[in-house]
């Protein structure tokens, strides 16, 4: 959407840091676990009392409600020109199992702070504003992951969506139902859904790089592309102790030397690339038997999608020289694909020009997870504002932000928001 003249930072109402703190602190409460950290599964119970909280917070801030076929939560705020599409915000309030307060909940009570500063000033925006509360982000207990926003952009379908279950066979579609969160509206861009003129997201960083660089303010300028991958090595189990090294047919071994192609393709697209082995299993892992079938999976991110092609192809090279030896077998299945999200250059600028003017020491930065905004940003001009957590440290109980650091964040977003919806007369 066009911007409208900036407004001088002297203008902008300040956000109340304690108000935003409380309210992070309150919806922690539910689900709060003896580490100190949340646990707050998608479409539980729990969950239910969050966006309970949720709704009765934006229904006092005199936003409209609805609730779509998939759960996300829309609360708008009305703009004086109702004809123009909303420039909106938000995340998740889903949780790890392990989980902290500030993954996702922080995008969420930062825009509900946006809100409610505007109502205290008296500030009226052009366009409305909308907040989102989007399903199933975190992905803990139903696939695919950032769901809620996934099928608003069509990445997948709402049938698709609603017949995923988890380890319970409990599918989506009875959870929105036993929580009273089945909405009506349209959940896909493609069956009616309202089209935002803007999209921002506040989180914390989830990495280390603010903390390390002493900057408050992460100018998140895109995500990385993700290729991910199952590998299956097949060999033959046998006798540890009358099998000579020569014949055998060890799984591991030959996965070995695949698990450090993965580290290695990432190096050699360093500082762009990610490459991670974060699962492994062994078959039948005792003590004196060959091992006959081993199982991993390949993480690959960057920030170019011919970069992420070329890890693919190092990869399958890599998958070639083990089998060249006809020992052992490898399936090598892609299971996930992420083209890199480039965000909007305006509102990027918009969130650093804010950071300046309030002398936030603030750098660029490329996100290197999965955001309910890298889907939002195939359907709308998006950006993201970064805030640091202690030690780089998240989807962990002892996550943790600094309160200054969390309003800071805040306030950049108010008046990124306020300078793209427009300030009403």
């Amino acid at each position: 959407m066009n911007a409208p003249h900036p407004v001088p930072a002297t203008h902008h109402p300040r956000i109340d840091p304690d108000r935003l703190w409380a309210s992070l602190m309150a919806l922690a409460e539910i689900g709060a676990t003896p580490r100190g950290g949340v646990c707050r599964l998608a479409l539980s119970d729990l969950d239910r009392q969050a966006r309970d909280l949720f709704v009765r917070w934006a229904g006092e801030a005199g936003c409209t409600l609805r609730v779509d076929a998939i759960g996300n939560i829309f609360a708008q705020r009305e703009g004086t020109d109702p004809s123009l599409p909303a420039v909106a915000t938000g995340s998740h309030i889903d949780t790890q199992p392990t989980g902290g307060k500030f993954d996702g909940n922080y995008g969420v009570l930062a825009g509900l702070e946006v809100l409610r500063t505007l109502n205290d000033h008296g500030v009226r925006t052009v366009a409305p504003l909308e907040l989102c509360v989007w399903t199933n982000e975190e992905g803990s207990r139903f696939v695919p992951v950032m769901m809620g926003s996934g099928v608003y952009a069509g990445a997948f379908s709402l049938e698709h969506a609603l017949a995923a279950t988890d380890r319970e066979g409990v599918s989506v579609r009875d959870a929105l139902g036993a929580i009273g969160y089945a909405g009506a509206a349209p959940a896909a861009l493609a069956d009616g859904a309202p089209r935002f003129g803007a999209f921002f997201e506040a989180h914390i960083e989830q990495g280390p790089v603010l903390e390390d660089s002493g900057d408050v303010i992460g100018v998140v300028t895109g995500a990385l592309g993700q290729r991910w991958y199952d590998v299956v090595l097949t060999g033959m189990e046998a006798h540890a102790g009358p099998t000579p090294m020569d014949l055998r047919r060890d799984a591991l071994q030959a996965a070995l030397p695949l698990m450090q192609a993965v580290d290695d393709i990432a190096r050699a697209e360093a500082p762009h690339a990610r490459g991670t082995v974060g699962w492994v299993q062994v078959f039948p892992n005792s003590r004196n038997t060959i091992p006959g079938r081993v199982s991993f999976t390949v993480d690959f991110r960057h920030t170019d999608d011919a970069g992420l092609a070329r890890m693919d192809a190092a990869l399958r090279d890599a998958v070639a020289k083990v089998q060249a030896n006809g020992r052992v077998a490898v399936d090598l299945q892609p299971v996930v694909y992420f083209p890199p999200a480039p965000f909007d250059p305006a509102l990027v600028d918009r969130v650093r020009a804010a950071a300046a003017r309030h002398g936030l020491p603030h750098r660029d930065i490329v996100s290197g997870a999965g955001h309910d905004a890298v889907y939002v940003a195939r359907t709308a001009p998006t950006a993201m504002v970064f805030v640091p957590c202690k030690d780089g440290i998240s989807h962990n109980e002892i996550e943790d932000a600094r309160p200054e650091h969390l309003a800071a964040g805040c306030q950049v977003l108010l008046e990124a928001m306020l300078e793209t919806a427009g300030r009403g007369a």
